[in-house]
């Protein structure tokens, strides 16, 4: 438990569990609560969305020269489900100081990519790529570990919640459905590229760090993460569907999250 916990929080730096608050940017019981509420589906989403968002240069490079990702996956992955957790539970005032730190570090981020071209962590359309990935990725996890019969019309509201956010960063444009994140992501494609860079983040990504039990759960989300890799994504990245083990790693993944949600004391889905 320790152990999922730290996933949210970093208590060396003091920080402790997000309180779910009734005056947040998003009331209780609404889809992006509920979407966000899953451990293990949002453990699959966002490392699914991480190998999405590594398929575009700027948000690739950006990663690369800014950040200590090789060094320390973990915690960039810890920073991003901070954001999501306080963005989604936390006061309207927590979520806003996280929103604003992270356009701060953003301006800082810049540079140019190895054939020349500028790039910008400020760039709307990056930020619209990195948020579409998230969006989609959380949102097609929820559906095959949590609730499958969500309803269209629930699964629309989450894309127009989740928007709020996304626009509260500069991202442009930004879905508010199903039907506009297909198309974002459709219009997106040319820009994407399946360099070495990318592909040698996806063997980082998916490379266990742990070792026993815990080696273990990294190898199983990730073989998830990468069954719910749109085809095109797993080919541009190198990596092969599961194949044969895909019925396994769902009905295992599926399993991790009963227990999880059991652990939490967090009530069973619809």
């Amino acid at each position: 438990m320790r152990e999922v916990r730290a996933i949210f929080h970093d208590s060396s730096r003091g920080e402790g569990p997000v309180v779910p608050s009734d005056a947040g940017l998003f009331a209780p019981g609404t889809p992006i609560r509920i979407v966000h509420a899953d451990v293990v589906a949002m453990m699959v989403g966002g490392i699914t969305a991480l190998l999405l968002q590594m398929l575009h240069p700027h948000a690739l490079r950006g990663v690369l020269d800014f950040s200590d990702f090789r060094a320390d996956m973990h915690g960039r992955l810890r920073r991003t489900a901070r954001f999501i957790a306080v963005t989604t539970y936390g006061s309207r005032e927590a979520a806003e100081q996280q929103i604003a730190r992270v356009n701060r570090i953003h301006q800082g981020v810049r540079g140019t990519l190895p054939d020349g071209r500028p790039y910008a962590a400020t760039d709307p359309a990056t930020l619209a790529w990195v948020h579409v990935a998230e969006a989609w990725s959380f949102l097609a996890a929820h559906l095959r570990y949590v609730r499958p019969d969500m309803t269209g019309a629930d699964q629309d509201r989450y894309y127009a919640q989740f928007a709020l956010v996304a626009k509260a960063l500069h991202a442009d444009p930004v879905p508010h459905s199903r039907a506009e994140a297909a198309a974002l992501m459709l219009s997106m494609r040319p820009l994407l590229e399946g360099s070495a860079d990318a592909r040698e983040v996806a063997r980082l990504i998916l490379t266990p760090r742990a070792e026993g039990a815990a080696g273990a759960a990294q190898m199983l989300l990730g073989t998830a993460a990468v069954d719910l890799l749109p085809p095109f994504a797993r080919t541009m990245l190198g990596l092969k569907p599961p194949g044969v083990a895909a019925l396994p790693t769902r009905l295992a993944t599926g399993a991790m999250g009963e227990a999880l949600r059991w652990a939490f004391g967090a009530p069973r889905p619809d």
